[in-house]
């Protein structure tokens, strides 16, 4: 477990841990922070919402790391990881509902997938994502993975406007079908918007572009969380330069 920790310029001097969520107790934490955001942001349709909770099949084969505040012992930000091994077990990756996979098999070197991340909205800023970051990187270190890949999501609260706009920034700067092609199972239904639309990328799906990643294609509409979701690939020896120091022992 990554020891990390981070003071952040706060009037209570937050102090940040990234930690791996182990056990039931651990997982339903992960779950119930996952079901404040998912609900609140994205008008969620969430299984185990009469408990408060985000679950699925998935939870149980994945790995949970996440980011407590050691003033209140609160867990602030997570993430699940699902390998390549597991997903074997599994049938498939959780990618693979919503994408149909072109090239994923011929991938040289183990993967690992990363999904239902999330951060409370108090807890935004770039020191939250770094220490989750660090317990990544440890992840990614101590199983040799070579790519890492998941989904990043748009709203769609404005029918599609942003996730449209979004997508045209992505095409020109980050799309990359080299290694992998992901083909929306629900592609976005059509829709005329200008060439000059501009929109901010998400915070999440930024932070993946920054770290070197690349989109493998058009996104696919997920209903049941109200979003449109992008494909994302990293392969960990492309890392951005800039912001590998957050995988340190990873590269």
């Amino acid at each position: 477990m990554s020891q990390i920790a981070l003071s952040c310029d706060t009037p209570a001097e937050r102090r940040l841990k990234a930690v791996r969520l182990r056990g039931a107790r651990a997982l339903r934490e992960a779950q119930a922070l996952r079901y404040r955001v998912f609900s609140s942001e994205f008008d969620a349709q969430l299984n185990g919402a009469d408990q408060g909770l985000d679950r699925d099949d998935y939870d149980r084969h994945c790995a949970h790391i996440g980011v407590r505040d050691l003033n209140t012992g609160a867990l602030v930000a997570t993430t699940r990881l699902l390998d390549h091994r597991a997903a074997q077990r599994l049938g498939r990756f959780y990618s693979e509902e919503e994408f149909a996979l072109d090239g994923l098999d011929n991938l040289q070197g183990p993967v690992l997938e990363i999904g239902r991340t999330c951060v409370d909205p108090d807890y935004r800023n770039g020191g939250t994502i770094a220490v989750l970051w660090s317990e990544l990187a440890e992840v990614l270190n101590e199983g040799g993975y070579r790519y890492l890949m998941g989904c990043a999501s748009i709203p769609m609260r404005d029918g599609g406007i942003q996730a449209r706009a979004v997508m045209q920034r992505l095409r020109d700067r980050y799309l990359c079908q080299q290694n992998l092609r992901a083909e929306p199972k629900t592609p976005l239904p059509p829709m005329d918007v200008p060439d000059n639309l501009t929109a901010e990328l998400p915070p999440l799906l930024k932070a993946y572009m920054r770290l070197g990643a690349k989109i493998c294609g058009e996104p696919c509409w997920d209903p049941d969380f109200g979003v449109a979701d992008v494909f994302i690939l990293l392969k960990r020896d492309e890392l951005c330069p800039r912001y590998a120091r957050h995988f340190k022992a990873a590269v």
